[in-house]
């Protein structure tokens, strides 16, 4: 009997192997126990109505001058947008209007989880986020290549009036410059439209989208600028919208995304603190 139990003992022990650190191979399983990929970078998210500093706040949504002191904090305090879980998605936005322009401000954060991280890491969660946010937007996914309807998208591009309409034919019995020669004005140059494209050097991945609502006899053109970037497992979107009182004034295009990349940037720098 002696004999017959320090058999089963061996035996049971050679039911159970280790294959290496961290990894445990069960004889009934017939495999490896996987281990689960870490949490994302990210547990917690910023208070976004404080997330852009006091005087860029001012330089992007300038103040009526009949404001008081009381109406101006409340303006650049901002109003949060309603969240049921705030350590996933919050947001804030402000408005400052004058006798020439209106100006809309928005930030959001979105913090992805992935619930079954065996699979897919956070950073795996909200890179997918990313690029439908991306495909949404039409522009080009980087690294493809480019055609030449979307080239114009993915490098800033400044073109004149007279560059984009096609040139006229010259006049008959004269030169092609004779319409100039005789003192006209030359074409103006169209302010620099820079356009949607693809961003480098914006935390981990990101995009920008530049709108500029059609021209009328009455109504104003408004210009919405709208980025969208990831770092790590949280997602960025800030929108900034530029709307004149009065028609025949186009808001600037390199204005307008100069300060929008500009808040990017800080708030790229606010995550890597």
């Amino acid at each position: 009997m002696l004999t017959a139990l320090v058999a089963g003992v061996t035996g049971l022990t050679g039911c159970t192997e280790t294959s290496g650190p961290g990894t445990t191979t069960d004889a009934k399983a017939g495999g490896s126990t996987a281990v689960p990929a870490q949490p994302g970078k990210y547990r917690y998210l910023p208070a976004p109505c404080k997330a852009a500093d006091a005087k860029r706040l001012r330089a992007m949504l300038p103040a009526d001058e009949s404001l008081t002191t009381g109406q101006r904090e409340q303006l650049y305090t901002g109003t949060a947008d309603a969240s049921y879980d705030a350590d996933r998605r919050v947001g804030c936005r402000w408005t400052a209007q004058t006798p020439s322009e209106t100006r809309l401000l928005s930030i959001g954060f979105e913090r992805v989880v992935s619930y079954d991280r065996a699979t897919a890491s956070d950073d795996d969660k909200a890179r997918q986020v990313y690029v439908r946010r991306l495909t949404d937007a039409h522009l080009p996914f980087p690294g493809a290549s480019a055609t030449p309807s979307s080239a114009s998208t993915t490098a800033p591009t400044a073109p004149t009036a007279s560059a984009a309409a096609p040139s006229a034919p010259p006049s008959q019995g004269g030169s092609p410059g004779a319409s100039t020669s005789g003192g006209a004005s030359p074409t103006p140059t169209a302010p620099p439209e820079l356009g949607s494209r693809v961003l480098e050097g914006l935390g981990n991945e990101g995009y920008i989208e530049d709108k500029l609502s059609p021209a009328g006899t009455t109504a104003p053109q408004s210009r919405t600028v709208r980025t969208v970037f990831r770092t790590s497992n949280v997602i960025v979107t800030i929108e900034y919208s530029v709307q004149p009182a009065q028609p025949g004034v186009v808001p600037s295009s390199v204005e307008t995304q100069g300060q929008v990349r500009q808040l990017a940037q800080a708030l790229v720098e606010r995550f890597n603190e």
